[in-house]
Order: structure tokens, then C-alpha cells, then sequence
């Protein structure tokens, strides 16, 4: 059964299609897209703040960390048990950085959804109609393996966004990373900035090779929209 034809599923999909073909109308459906992107972003500005101050609050509590592996450098149990109690005490979180995608997955979900779907609520897709410089919404980059075309060339411009703004995304977080010292308990290194945490913003890299073109879109803004916030929070919070 295509879990998009379960009803309650299916009147979400139908509402969301009625409220972005309607805004499609007023704009174009890739300004539709654009917009939805822009306003979920703005709602989130709080999150971003909440990420900005997670990352001052690591600087802060940095020499306190250094002081702990100091103290239990021959203790990994008690340095793991008093690091997790610092960051607790301090109200400073080490994974407040994937918050914003998170926050950001439904949304995603339903815009994959809506540009996957083939019909919805029994009706045919409308929103599939749309196209971005030619290339079709509903299009996915492993569609390329039967034809490239030269409209794909959009996808190519999409990823190159999101490419730059997870490396430049990557690059300010080693930077923060960098004035906090390293924890030497078990199990730390997970969730180090600069171990494999550090790769987190690629994985929307990946994401967009297997969602519609709408959905690449979406990434792509969404991604320069965190670059940008990012800057300017990093800038305030210094």
C-alpha cells in the first residue's frame, strides 16, 4: 500500500498541494517553493539563536573542560560522567548544531512527498506540471541515468550550492570547535565537532540525490539561508 494514499496522510498532502498551487498562482510554483523555504527558515531564526548560543557557551565553558581532562586524564569514567555534568550545569548542549535540520525534517518530508506523488487524494498532480529553468519538479537526479538533458544542468547549480554552503558550514564549526579542547572519555569522539559530527552538514548532500528537484530546491536555500545566519550569528555572539 503507498503509505501516501492512507487518508489522513492523503487530506495533509491534498491541503498542502490546494495551499501551494494557490500560492504557485500568485508567484510561480518555484517561487512557491522558494517562499515556504524563506518563511520556515524565519521561523526557525530562534533555533538558530539557540545554536549560536550553544556555541559561545562551548568557548565559555573551555577552559573548565581543559581543567576536567586535566584532573582525570587517568579517569576516563570520571571525566566522562563530570563533562556531561558541566555541559548539563552550564545549560550548553554538544549537539545544538543539528537542530535546525531536524526541525526542518516534517517540512522537508511533505515537500518530498507532494513532488513524489503521482496523484494525490486520487486526483492527478498537478504540482509535477511545474518545472525550474525546464527541468521538471517532480524530476530526481538518478533520473539523469536514462538522458541527461540540458535543463539538468539546474541540478548540477543546486548541489554546487549546497556543496559550498556545507563546506563553508563545516569550516566555521571546526573553527568554533577549535577553542574547545577535546574530550578524552569514552564515546566522546562521536560527538566531537571535529570528528565524524563535523560531516553532518554533507548529509543533505546525499539527501538531494534521492529527492525531486522541488525538495533540491528547498535544500539549497534552506543551506544558504544557514550559511548566511550562521555569519551573522557567529558575528553577535562572538
Amino acid at each position: 500500500m503507498n503509505p501516501f494514499d492512507f487518508p489522513p496522510v492523503a487530506a495533509i498532502l491534498a491541503a498542502s498541494a490546494d495551499a501551494l498551487a494557490a500560492l504557485g498562482s500568485l508567484v510561480t510554483p518555484v517561487g512557491a517553493i522558494v517562499l515556504v523555504t524563506l518563511a520556515v527558515r524565519a521561523l526557525l531564526v530562534p533555533v538558530g539563536v539557540s545554536v549560536a548560543k550553544g556555541a559561545q557557551g562551548r568557548r565559555r565553558i573551555a577552559p573548565r573542560l581543559a581543567e576536567l581532562q586535566k584532573r582525570y586524564k587517568n579517569n576516563p569514567e570520571k571525566l566522562q560522567k563530570a563533562t556531561l555534568e558541566l555541559y548539563a550545569a552550564e545549560k550548553v548542549s554538544p549537539l545544538a548544531g543539528c537542530l535546525p535540520m531536524l526541525a526542518q525534517a516534517p517540512v522537508i518530508s511533505l515537500v518530498y512527498a507532494l513532488f513524489a506523488s503521482a496523484t494525490i487524494a486520487g486526483e492527478p498532480n498537478g504540482l509535477l506540471d511545474a518545472s525550474l529553468l525546464g527541468a521538471g519538479l517532480g524530476r530526481h537526479l538518478v533520473d539523469l541515468g536514462s538522458g541527461f538533458q540540458p535543463s539538468d544542468l539546474v541540478f548540477v547549480a543546486l548541489l554546487l550550492v549546497i556543496a559550498v554552503t556545507a563546506w563553508a558550514n563545516r569550516r566555521m564549526a571546526l573553527r568554533d570547535a577549535s577553542a574547545v579542547p577535546a574530550s578524552g572519555a569514552p564515546g566522546a569522539a562521536l560527538l566531537d565537532p571535529r570528528g565524524p559530527l563535523s560531516w553532518a552538514p554533507f548529509l543533505t548532500l546525499v539527501a538531494a540525490a534521492f529527492v525531486p528537484l522541488a525538495a533540491t530546491l528547498y535544500l539549497a536555500v534552506s543551506g544558504a539561508w544557514s550559511h548566511l545566519e550562521r555569519r551573522i550569528l557567529r558575528r553577535i555572539y562572538a
